[in-house]
């Protein structure tokens, strides 16, 4: 039995622009046959929108775990993770940089800002199908989570 089987059905946020990556996540995450939802935004100012629940994302739910690419336009992933991390309402939440940039400049950065995990984005489709199948596996089969009532105080 997963460590979260508290959680009915997974919900994921990913931020990313590119559209490609976008399909080959969601293919991914198929492919694994979690139950799952995952919200796509494409930038970082939709991405603490959805998180704030404002605007079109008034009703949106509490992400179980969000990922995160780092070149994004308007607002890029180094600056939103600053910003969840800052939040008390939003800290605990689990992030996990899915980026291209192999820069240490960038893994260092991530960490400092308390990134829960950065991983470096295959560039063959089999190698990304099994990374991305590898942090849904993590997060929601061995890693145990605070559910979201322990989090609010109840």
């Amino acid at each position: 039995m997963p460590a979260n089987s508290h959680l009915n059905h997974i919900q994921m946020l990913l931020v990313e622009d590119s559209p490609a990556d976008i399909l080959i996540t969601q293919e991914a995450l198929r492919q694994a046959k979690v139950l799952n939802d995952l919200h796509v935004v494409e930038d970082g100012v939709e991405a603490l929108e959805f998180l704030y629940r404002r605007g079109p994302y008034a009703n949106a739910p509490r992400p179980d775990l969000i990922l995160l690419d780092l070149n994004l336009p308007r607002k890029n992933g180094l600056e939103v993770l600053a910003e969840i991390k800052s939040r008390p309402d939003l800290k605990s939440i689990p992030v996990v940089v899915l980026t291209t940039s192999k820069a240490e400049q960038d893994i260092l950065r991530a960490y400092n800002l308390q990134v829960n995990c950065y991983v470096v984005k295959p560039v063959d489709f089999p190698n990304f199908v099994t990374a991305v199948q590898s942090i849904e596996s993590f997060w929601f089969s061995i890693v145990t989570l605070p559910s979201e009532v322990a989090l609010d105080g109840s």
